[in-house]
């Protein structure tokens, strides 16, 4: 399997300079690729794959030996792949939502800023050197084409061999995410397997009773952002201070973005660490909160409500919690199970009678009277997947 470390890089004065150079060339060669396959398919409806491009890439470099010619052939085929992966998005995209009022956006050309990362396969064009752990401490080094050698902040240890090397921008800050690829490494098992029910009252609820609340970030930081926000709209546009308020206005989303995530990490270590197998639902995030706003012609109701519960299902992190989990039960040895979250909630886990559900948190069985909506549906999740009771035959 594979896993991926982020690390903090402190690259010099020069060096961010020559970085900025790097991500900036690599931003001009996914924009002209990007260009070919839009004029190829809008002047002689043909289609520019992958393959096609990078065969080009010997004589993009020759004929721009000062810009393009400088840099990683194989970094330039990652950004290409990039690209190609893009438009394979788009079309699946495109597939899904025939029929649908869903939306799927054509890909755009990207500003410098915009343009954050460049991947580099290890030993061609990159070299990773971790941390010896004496003298040099926690200091590790990635050496880039174009570049150097950066010092790189390795607060744990690099397992597995290193795949590939990658430099990221975010903000003012700099990363290095090294991927390595590493072997299985299987926990004993603990006799414990559970349904996973997630929500926005509360963030999961475990079959067996284990409840875990919901941090709800956004909604401690929404105050700041929206201050934020407003400042920066009233500032001048190429303004100092403009500049300011949207660097201060991405620190608080990244800020938000890093609190989620180590909560995601911690939560699904805790999972993963107790339970031998677990169940969830295979929900579909993005349809759960599209917008309830309608046409023009059919305009939707309640469309302030829907807002707000689109915005607490998007601060939970449903999807990312689920990517993390399921990534630590794999190399865990773990069994992680998706089931169909069609009517989890509102089925009776015992009899399987059709509740009724008056609050949020209640649901009325006409057999067994009131449930709590949440074990109730972790129940149902667990037994979808083979690792509860199941439902009681009726009386």
């Amino acid at each position: 399997m594979r896993r991926a470390y982020k690390l903090r890089a402190y690259p010099t004065r020069p060096q961010e300079g020559r970085t900025v150079r790097l991500l900036a060339d690599h931003c001009d060669l996914y924009n002209a690729a990007l260009q070919e396959r839009r004029e190829a398919w809008r002047m002689r409806k043909v289609k520019v794959s992958y393959g096609d491009q990078s065969a080009q890439l010997k004589e993009i470099r020759a004929a721009d030996p000062d810009g393009q010619g400088r840099q990683s052939f194989t970094a330039q085929q990652q950004t290409l792949r990039r690209l190609n992966a893009t438009f394979s998005a788009f079309f699946n995209g495109v597939r899904h939502a025939k029929g649908k009022q869903r939306r799927v956006g054509y890909p755009r050309f990207k500003p410098y800023q915009r343009f954050d990362q460049v991947l580099f396969v290890a030993g061609d064009g990159a070299r990773w050197e971790p941390a010896d752990g004496g003298r040099g401490g926690r200091w590790a080094h990635a050496t880039f084409q174009t570049v150097g050698r950066v010092k790189v902040s390795q607060h744990r240890p690099v397992v597995g061999r290193v795949k590939t090397l990658q430099v990221k921008r975010e903000g003012r800050r700099w990363y290095v995410v090294v991927v390595t690829e590493t072997e299985t490494v299987p926990l004993p098992p603990t006799g414990r397997s559970v349904g996973v029910d997630v929500g926005v009252a509360r963030f999961l609820t475990t079959s067996d009773g284990e409840i875990v609340a919901n941090p709800r970030f956004l909604d401690a930081a929404q105050r700041r952002i929206v201050d934020l926000q407003r400042r920066k709209e009233r500032a001048r546009p190429g303004s100092g201070n403009r500049r300011c308020l949207r660097r201060a206005l991405a620190k608080e989303w990244r800020r938000v973005r890093n609190q989620r995530r180590d909560f995601h990490h911690k939560a699904t270590r805790r999972l993963v660490d107790t339970c031998d197998g677990l169940a969830l639902e295979d929900l579909r995030v993005a349809a759960m909160t599209s917008s309830a706003a309608g046409t023009v012609e059919k305009p939707g109701h309640n469309v302030a409500a829907k807002a707000g519960l689109n915005r607490s299902i998007l601060d939970a992190g449903w999807s990312q919690f689920m990517r993390i989990l399921v990534a630590k039960a794999e190399s865990a040895g773990r069994q992680v199970t998706l089931v169909s979250p069609a009517s989890t909630s509102i089925d009776c886990h015992i009899c399987g009678a059709r509740c009724t559900r008056p609050r949020q948190d209640t649901v009325i069985c006409p057999v067994h009277g009131g449930l709590d909506a949440d074990l109730n549906g972790a129940r149902n999740i667990a037994a979808r997947a083979g690792l509860g009771s199941g439902q009681a035959s009726a009386a």
